[in-house]
Order: C-alpha cells, then sequence, then structure tokens
C-alpha cells in the first residue's frame, strides 16, 4: 500500500473476535480492512462540514427494506437519499401545519 505507514495498537481480545466474524461473514476481506473502515468512518464523521450534522438512525429491518424499496424504484439515490427525503418532508408538514395555527 503506497503512501501508508505501520501503526500497532493493542485491541481487546473481544473486539478482535467481532472483527474476525466480519471478515469470515464476507464483510471484509481481513481485519486490518476492517479496521482501516473504522477509521476512515470516524476521519469522515469528524471532518463533516461545519454546516453539516450528522445524526445516526436506528429502525427497524422492515423500514430499511421500504427504504431500498424507494431506491430501487428511482424515488431516491440510496437510503441516505430516502431519509434525507422523508425527514425534510416531515420538518415541511410540521412547519406548514403550525404556520396554519399562527394564522387562526
Amino acid at each position: 500500500m503506497a503512501g501508508s505507514e505501520r501503526v500497532t495498537i493493542r485491541i481487546p481480545e473481544e473486539r478482535i473476535h467481532k472483527l474476525q466474524a466480519l471478515v469470515e461473514a464476507g464483510k471484509f476481506d481481513t481485519i486490518s480492512d476492517a479496521v482501516r473502515a473504522a477509521i476512515d468512518k470516524f476521519v469522515q464523521d469528524e471532518f463533516t462540514p461545519e454546516y453539516i450534522e450528522k445524526v445516526t438512525v436506528e429502525l427497524p429491518k422492515g423500514n430499511v427494506v421500504d427504504l431500498q424499496q424507494l431506491v430501487h424504484t428511482g424515488d431516491s439515490i440510496s437510503v441516505d437519499d430516502a431519509i434525507r427525503n422523508a425527514i425534510r418532508e416531515y420538518i415541511r408538514l410540521k412547519m406548514s401545519k403550525a404556520m396554519d395555527e399562527l394564522d387562526k
């Protein structure tokens, strides 16, 4: 790997087992690949532009399947995009309702 540097870290045994399980499940080729992916995500999250706030959402698998269907039908370009669209629409509806209430 060009332009890289070796770093030695200690990882608790239970985490190594979980990383190995990810490798065995085919999610990563090696434990090193899994660790690199985790570091990449961490760095990406830490260097998000100031005008963006990242939020983690836990959803039931059925909702994720529904979101994937929206992507499959072309309604959204990704699951993340489908979630952003849903949140925007929810906020738009709530704000519209609140404005209607103020006008009364």
